[in-house]
């Protein structure tokens, strides 16, 4: 009986853990405040954005060319802006204009990243280009792992021209049941991320892109995402592609083609 009293005991313990401690697991971020011409990109400016509460976000923006579009950017939970330096500039280099925001925390951004909060900031940044006379019509959404809850729900609050989403999980509660299957995450997690049901009020075209060998969330959530979208839709997969590599394996082309068929 004693030994019984001390598991659930030390599984209580687990739970109270995890229930106050869940955001320490969730997010690594990067605080460090780099420049643009530090991490080797020309033509892009340091901005920042006042939130509601207070606090100062620092976005990373390249204005696009003349008929191309403005990729506003929700990266994933580690690091910072000068860590996709390389991708912001494959994506400039077609035309496209880049709007990096580095969430609450990351990149020299104050404070401290929660779901309620990074959707809020989502929606600034979205007012910050349209206040800039980019047109709604010229924005897309580009979500890349846990950012992807972020520009899911975002797309369900304000008019885009279409939404990209890289490595897409279905819930942060469904990644998490890959390890600690033994909590109740559901009623542990703070933030949940429930694309799986957010995606459903995305009416603009949407692509998914996911590697079939992601080892951190599974091409079978991108799918299931993928499946509870509206059309327009499309799903790109990548044989080789793991979690942080579709750019190297031609992801970036995919979204141009994608693109070019939603002017």
């Amino acid at each position: 009986m004693n030994t019984f009293l001390w598991i659930i005991g030390i599984y209580v313990t687990i739970c109270i853990g995890a229930w106050y401690g869940n955001r320490w697991f969730m997010y690594f971020p990067d605080p460090t405040r780099v420049a643009p011409a530090e991490a080797g990109l020309s033509g892009v400016a340091e901005v920042e954005l006042k939130t509601g509460d207070g606090e100062t976000l620092i976005a990373w923006y390249a204005k696009a060319k003349p008929g191309q579009p403005t990729i506003l950017y929700f990266h994933g939970n580690a690091g910072n802006a000068a860590g996709r330096a390389e991708k912001i500039e494959t994506m400039r280099m077609g035309g496209a204009g880049v709007f990096y925001l580095n969430n609450r925390g990351y990149g020299g951004s104050t404070g401290r990243p929660t779901e309620k909060d990074n959707v809020a900031d989502a929606v600034t940044a979205y007012d910050y280009l349209r206040g800039a006379g980019v047109e709604a019509g010229g924005i897309v959404l580009y979500g890349e792992s846990l950012g992807t809850g972020q520009a899911t729900q975002l797309a369900g609050q304000r008019q885009v021209r279409a939404v990209v989403l890289e490595a897409p999980l279905t819930s942060t509660v469904d990644v998490g049941k890959r390890t600690y299957f033994f909590l109740p995450l559901g009623l542990l997690l703070s933030d949940q991320y429930r694309n799986i049901e957010d995606v459903a009020k995305v009416t603009a075209p949407l692509l998914v892109l996911h590697g079939e060998q992601d080892g951190v969330i599974p091409v079978a959530m991108g799918k299931r995402v993928y499946a509870a979208a509206n059309e327009p839709k499309k799903l790109e997969l990548f044989a080789q592609g793991r979690h942080s590599d579709l750019f190297d394996h031609g992801a970036w082309e995919r979204v141009r083609a994608f693109l070019a068929e939603y002017r």
